[in-house]
């Protein structure tokens, strides 16, 4: 029944629209509502002061620099994410991209979706390190890092060159595998919900990272936030192996110690039911 409803609402789509309208302007105005609709509530959270003992940092931020996010969000949006879509189209659709019935069997979409996010960590781990260079981050990743105290609309919110170089490590996958659309939407999707989530500044009882092995989630990332770039260390983009193996901060003794003190915090914060940062 599931089936039968989501091939009838695609057949819908693909009647109405052509695949070019579908890869381009809906996957665009898909990744603006995930993104804005999951990335907003972390604003309201701080300034409302509500789940204030799920926040990781005390320390908040100001009206004025939320919206000034915002607002430099929309701009790179419109004028750079729209136009890559646009002009990687026919390399994609070169590639392999489908958009016709019927649908991929879910043991497709689910294999190439996690073969996605093993990619994803690989690349994005070696670009993100290479962006914590002097001269790079002082020139490109530093306007990433205005925000000290992230909340989960600065996960996008980058220079124009970081925003195209980490996000070649978002769509190499897709484009090594020709997937459908409806696979790279899922991806997108599940991506998006992902960094919002790392860049939320809030560890509750219910994130991923207390059930997913391995997932770094919002301490992790948070961590990487507040602290100088020379010695940030957590790198990766979902699941931290990639630092547990390749990390230049952390000998092998201090990654153990790491690992140990994010469990416990995570613990704590299960069990007890407030938040309390890992000072590492």
């Amino acid at each position: 029944m599931a089936s039968s409803l989501l091939e009838s609402g695609w057949l819908y789509l693909i009647t109405k629209f052509s695949e070019f309208q579908l890869a381009t302007l809906c996957t665009f105005l898909i990744h603006e509502s995930v993104f804005f609709l999951s990335g907003i509530p972390s604003i309201y959270f701080e300034r409302s002061g509500l789940f204030s003992k799920y926040k990781i940092q005390k320390k908040n931020n100001t009206p004025v620099a939320q919206e000034k996010c915002i607002l430099r969000l929309i701009l790179y949006h419109v004028c750079v994410n729209l136009p890559v879509m646009i002009v990687s189209y026919p390399t994609f659709r070169y590639m392999g991209l489908k958009s016709s019935l019927p649908l991929p069997p879910w043991r497709v979409v689910l294999s190439q979706i996690l073969f996605y996010f093993i990619l994803e960590d690989f690349v994005f781990y070696w670009g993100h390190r290479l962006l914590h260079t002097k001269w790079l981050y002082k020139h490109v990743h530093s306007v990433h890092h205005e925000y000290a105290t992230p909340f989960g609309l600065t996960s996008e919110y980058a220079h124009p060159v970081e925003i195209l170089f980490l996000g070649f490590a978002t769509i190499i996958g897709p484009a090594f595998t020709g997937p459908h659309l409806f696979t790279l939407w899922l991806w997108m999707v599940l991506r998006v919900l992902e960094t919002v989530e790392a860049h939320s500044g809030y560890h509750f009882p219910w994130s991923p990272s207390n059930f997913l092995p391995l997932y770094g989630g919002a301490e992790f990332h948070d961590y990487h936030h507040r602290v100088l770039y020379t010695k940030s260390g957590n790198y990766s983009s979902t699941f931290i192996y990639m630092d547990w193996k390749y990390s230049s901060k952390y000998n092998e003794r201090k990654l153990m110690f790491l690992i140990v003190a994010y469990a416990l915090c995570r613990c704590h914060i299960t069990c007890v039911g407030h938040s309390k940062c890992c000072h590492i």
